[in-house]
């Protein structure tokens, strides 16, 4: 990603907090959801991801495992 996101910036129900990090797949982002009041990871693809279908469904994969994870979480419920 070429453009990095100021604090404040909202995309629909999130609005960023600060950048948390960045690496091969992209940047990711701390986030406040407005809709649910929580704080959440919002991660962008780089261009490169997003249009190779195998890198981008590798992508996918990892969320899904990530988010099984966090929903058996303790702290989750």
């Amino acid at each position: 990603m070429n453009n990095e996101l100021a604090a404040n910036t909202t995309l629909p129900h999130y609005r960023i907090v600060s950048k948390i990090g960045e690496g091969g797949m992209g940047e990711v982002y701390l986030a406040q959801d407005t809709r649910l009041d929580r704080r959440v990871a919002i991660k962008f693809l780089n261009e490169e991801f997003s249009k190779d279908s195998e890198k981008l469904k590798r992508f996918i994969q990892e969320a899904k495992a990530a988010s099984a994870k966090s929903d058996r979480s303790p702290h989750s419920k």
